[in-house]
């Protein structure tokens, strides 16, 4: 189903802009003659973009992934149960410095015909851009997004394609994700595998409850394209750097989906694993990805409530993190300084604790940055060195 407003209904219609149609081909009696009715769609596409409409796209955003790429793209090509579904890849090369384009180049040459593989290239350096980008121009209702570091299963996509058409009124759903380390993790790693987009919820779909908190990564998530164009504004606070990294910025694209209405979940048939390097393992790693998410947090936070209620429950949210920050001091002691874990977590109770400043900070360093910026231009334009 494609959303035709802002906020979903029951009644919704279903609106489709496919040629040679899901619809026309299982109204052929004949099974041999529906399946090639659907097989020729990606033919159609490829001919008349404008005009056809897939089934689903996958988009994998990717910096300087040359190295970590091809095992993305091997998963997806194994995919299985997909005869009835017209799908493609888009391959979102965020202003790479190494190899990426060669090696998309390289499996192109041997790609499947009936799966399109696409390069895309975004300059902005970010997440948020490249799959921005990637939502701009794909050609179906659905797309997943996939990291470089993303390994889905074989079924993920078909998995993805059925639970949209059981659950119309879901716009926004996230993968089961497992980590695949090249060592060990830290002790009481558990504790902190969920910021590193490791989710496993159970065996069975559930709804993510907007007064939970809690929403799933974007590593393997799945949206209803028209749900985020909709929706989220192309200028994102979060799609740009917090502190040392990017952080939260597939979160303030479900908050904004999730508030116009949709309904977020997690889909446990989606199975996918997470590639973790062990440099993403190391203390340093760690309290850096920590700081960027606490940091990002006074805007995450705000985004889930009424504008009424903000001024409210601003005073209300530093004194539970200091309520956490001391709780933890209590209970670790000298190993928040020592142990990796525990000083992650307080590293993230901290930024935290002082994200309202950093975003107000950042709020009115903005204005005069584009000051600059365009005075540079000006400057640049007029032959001024």
């Amino acid at each position: 189903m494609i959303a035709t407003s802002k906020r979903p209904t029951a009644s919704t219609p279903a609106v489709s802009t496919v040629a040679p149609s899901a619809a026309l081909a299982s109204s052929v009696k004949t099974p041999q003659l529906a399946k090639r009715l659907q097989g020729l769609r990606p033919l159609f596409q490829r001919f008349f973009p404008d005009r056809v409409t897939l089934d689903f796209t996958v988009v994998i955003a990717t910096y300087n992934g040359a190295d970590r790429l091809g095992a993305v793209l091997k998963c997806l090509r194994c995919q299985i149960g997909t005869s009835d579904i017209a799908w493609e890849i888009i391959v979102v090369d965020n202003n790479s410095s190494d190899r990426t384009a060669d090696v998309v180049r390289q499996y192109q040459a041997n790609w499947p015909s009936t799966v399109p593989l696409r390069y895309e290239f975004e300059a902005q350096q970010g997440a948020g851009y490249a799959r921005q980008h990637g939502t701009d121009v794909a050609h179906s209702p659905l797309i997943g997004y996939l990291d470089d570091d993303n390994l889905p299963w074989v079924n993920w996509v078909r998995a993805a394609c059925q639970f949209a058409q059981r659950h119309p009124n879901v716009g926004v759903y996230g993968s089961r994700i497992r980590g695949k380390f090249s060592t060990s993790p830290p002790k009481d790693f558990e504790r902190i595998a969920a910021f590193l987009a490791l989710t496993d919820r159970g065996s069975r779909p559930i709804p993510y409850r907007p007064e939970a908190k809690i929403l799933p990564p974007g590593a393997g998530l799945v949206v209803r394209r028209q749900a985020w164009l909709d929706n989220v504004p192309k200028e994102r606070v979060l799609a740009e750097k917090f502190g040392d990294r990017e952080a939260g910025e597939d979160l303030e694209v479900v908050l904004y989906i999730q508030q116009a209405g949709w309904q977020v979940w997690y889909n446990a048939e989606m199975w996918m694993y997470h590639d973790i390097p062990e440099h993403r393992l190391t203390r340093e790693y760690l309290v850096t990805l920590f700081r960027g998410i606490g940091l990002s947090r006074y805007h995450t936070r705000m985004l889930s409530l009424p504008a009424m209620q903000r001024p409210l429950m601003l005073p209300l949210y530093a004194l539970n993190d200091v309520r956490k920050i001391v709780r933890h001091l209590w209970r670790y002691r000298q190993q928040v300084m020592t142990d990796t874990v525990a000083a992650s977590e307080m590293t993230l109770y901290l930024a935290s604790l002082v994200s309202p400043l950093h975003s107000w900070y950042r709020l009115c360093r903005r204005p005069i940055g584009r000051v600059l910026e365009k005075a540079l231009k000006e400057a640049s334009g007029n032959g001024i060195d």
